[in-house]
């Protein structure tokens, strides 16, 4: 099925294209063309004049849709999860497990292998093998020590599905991230209290990125800079920040940002209420609690967040853009997503002025929203 998109301005993730039209073939972008260029045969539609990028990658989103994953790793609750997320304008996630048992990870391996869907690039497990000192809302009785074997098995009954650890690099020799590597994993480190040097040793044997700049991580000090310090000083470490001016100040995002330009991006950190379970949350005006008060989630989307980066920030729209599509989607090494290009995927979005979502295309067709 042929498509062709018009009168919009396209952002490719480097460059605002207009003046042309999107042609799309079989879900997959194969160029740009001039309007009267365009022959019969295909559906047309009109962007109205909006803003079309590719769709947001959000690497951390643990619930949505009124289902906390962690708490209900059923086909149901992937079903509405991706329904709800998809309609935010992001298209393509990793679903997050917190530190969890067997069972919790049995399921979640099964669910998403017997449930394919395109939107679901594969699973973020943060923990098990994070900090008791940094843990925040992970329960304390699941987080264990890593062993190869441990590590393997674990790898091997998700078959895949893990794309992506958050570790404490403390706690983790170099076999263990070579491991997750050799296994196409992105090794991430977070809910840690590593040292300067320890994050250093962590990077050095290959982990990639940080969680969750700031939080849950050992703090910046001037007698030892901690994780975060160490990701400032890496050449190519990367991170994620949750830009919602509740668990990072919206100044720390502008310092970050400048120090670390195109290694930071964005992500959610959404949960879902849940009263079930080991990871109960309380909807908060604006954010997620444990029922202790113990902050464990955010209350954002991603869409959201590029918000709070243009308006709070300072950060120009078109980099706030790629900080949740080209940043993210590079790091994970998916290679035909966050950007528009011949051969990636037509999953775009548009949207207005004010950054406010106004259409997705997903599936080969256009659904505007009011």
């Amino acid at each position: 099925m042929a498509a062709v998109l018009t009168n919009a301005q396209f952002f490719t993730g480097t460059e605002i294209i207009r003046d042309r039209s999107l042609l799309i073939e079989n879900g997959r972008i194969t160029g740009f063309a001039k309007a009267d260029a365009i022959t019969s045969g295909v559906t047309v539609t009109d962007c109205q004049g909006f803003l079309v990028t590719a769709g947001l990658i959000d690497l951390q989103i643990a619930g949505g849709g009124g289902f906390l994953f962690s708490a209900n790793p059923a086909p149901e609750a992937l079903e509405a999860m991706t329904g709800a997320i998809l309609n935010s304008g992001t298209t393509g996630f990793l679903i997050a497990l917190p530190t969890n048992s067997h069972e919790v990870y049995s399921a979640a391996f099964r669910v998403i292998k017997e449930n394919p869907h395109s939107a679901v690039l594969g699973l973020h497990l943060e923990g098990p093998y994070i900090s008791l000192a940094k843990r925040g809302a992970h329960a304390r009785e699941l987080i264990r020590k890593p062993s190869a074997e441990d590590l393997l098995a674990l790898l091997r009954e998700a078959d895949g599905v893990i794309r992506m650890m958050t570790v404490a690099p403390e706690v983790c020799t170099r076999e263990i991230i070579t491991i997750m590597r050799d296994h196409g994993v992105t090794v991430a480190a977070g809910h840690s209290n590593a040292t300067f040097r320890e994050a250093t040793q962590g990077f050095e044997w290959g982990i990639e990125t940080s969680t969750h700049l700031f939080n849950a991580m050992s703090p910046v000090h001037h007698r030892d800079p901690g994780l975060p310090g160490a990701t400032f000083n890496s050449e190519k470490a990367c991170a994620s920040i949750i830009a919602d001016g509740i668990h990072v100040d919206f100044n720390m995002l502008i310092i970050s940002k400048k120090i670390m330009k195109e290694r930071l991006f964005l992500v959610s950190d959404a949960v879902e209420e849940n009263d079930r379970g080991t990871y109960q949350h309380v909807r908060q005006n604006d954010r997620f609690t444990l029922p202790d008060g113990t902050m464990s989630g955010a209350n954002l989307t991603m869409l959201g967040a590029v918000r709070n980066c243009v308006d709070h920030a300072g950060i120009h729209p078109e980099e706030a853009l790629r900080m949740a599509t080209l940043y993210p989607a590079s790091l994970i090494k998916v290679s035909d997503r966050g950007k528009i290009l011949p051969g990636c995927r037509a999953d775009l979005i548009a949207l207005d002025s004010d950054f406010k979502l106004k259409g997705l295309f997903h599936n080969e067709k256009m659904n505007f929203i009011d």
